[in-house]
């Protein structure tokens, strides 16, 4: 297969076709709902776990890695940009975390997250997942936005693996806000609405982040690693949190292992 023709694609237009995948992928698993009503919960929480393992191996091999590599070639402290970077991506979404309404699936209403409201239990649930996406569509937007600073550590496959890691384990996400909604009664093409709506994020994240690294480039290696912060934010405070809530920790962990060999895969053969 050749990618002549997304080459001819300014990196930021790349960007957001990347995510508009990801995005496709979390509809495609909100889109669960159409044929069951509830989803094995054994399941769920492996694919939760897988999920969580793709985004800490994304977040050294595509994101981490690239840093240090960027930062040493440049002549700077290599460390620097990675540690500055990565708790400032953290601290952020920490911040987006006890601002932004939102509920995680299982728990009752009244352990709403963020500032409270008044909001549907529908909508907190979408915010929710919204919030795991915004890490994921700024990594695969820096990483397409990378490949304009002609910088040798950045690859078009690199960031199209970071880019099909992160649609896959955008999935569960997907079902993940789907399912609940629809055994809670609401209709099945609300369900699914509200499933694929949680991705719309992504491309946004990406448009931002691919600019902001394509017009600032001395940032870039903080840039990454400020993705990569982010995202292991949301795998530590949400994403392995709810694969071990209903106690299947051996599946879940079991998961995550695959997921992050998935994703380290993709990442060394593509890279």
């Amino acid at each position: 297969m050749t990618l002549t023709w997304f080459n001819e694609f300014h990196p930021v237009t790349q960007a957001v076709i990347a995510t508009c995948f990801t995005w496709l992928m979390t509809a495609l698993g909100a889109a669960v709902v159409f044929f069951f009503k509830t989803f094995n919960r054994k399941l769920l929480d492996g694919m939760l776990g897988f999920a969580a393992g793709v985004m800490i191996a994304a977040s050294f091999w595509s994101l981490l890695a690239p840093a240090i590599q960027m930062a040493e070639s440049s002549g700077s402290s290599p460390w620097i940009p990675a540690a500055v970077g990565f708790m400032a991506g953290g601290l952020f979404l920490s911040i987006i975390d006890k601002i932004l309404p939102h509920l995680h699936p299982g728990f009752p209403l009244n352990e709403a997250e963020g500032i409270r409201t008044n909001w549907q239990r529908s909508v907190l649930l979408v915010l929710a997942i919204t919030l795991h996406n915004i890490p994921e569509g700024l990594a695969v937007g820096v990483a397409f936005g990378a490949l304009a600073a002609d910088i040798s550590s950045a690859s078009l496959t690199g960031a199209i693996a970071l880019a099909i890691g992160i649609g896959i384990q955008n999935f569960p996400e997907g079902t993940a806000v789907s399912v609940p909604l629809r055994r809670e009664g609401v209709s099945r093409l609300k369900s699914f609405w509200y499933g694929q709506l949680s991705g719309i994020v992504e491309p946004i994240a990406a448009f931002v982040g691919a600019y902001a690294v394509v017009v600032f480039r001395p940032i870039l290696p903080y840039a990454l690693a400020f993705a990569a912060g982010a995202m292991i934010f949301v795998v530590v405070e949400e994403l392995i949190p709810e694969s071990q809530q209903e106690k299947n920790s051996d599946i879940a962990t079991y998961g995550a292992l695959l997921g992050f060999t998935m994703m380290m895969i993709l990442d060394v053969a593509l890279g």
